[in-house]
């Protein structure tokens, strides 16, 4: 049973960790798209 509740907790850890990298991603292709226009 142990094993189970690591499991999930790493399980949510890594959710929210690429949550917080695939937030990330799309804010810097959105800022790359803005600036890109004033060149």
């Amino acid at each position: 049973m142990k094993k189970l509740l690591v499991l999930a907790a790493l399980a949510a850890v890594g959710y929210v960790a690429w949550q917080k990298y695939a937030e990330d991603r799309d804010e810097r292709d959105l800022w790359a798209e803005v600036t890109d226009t004033f060149e």
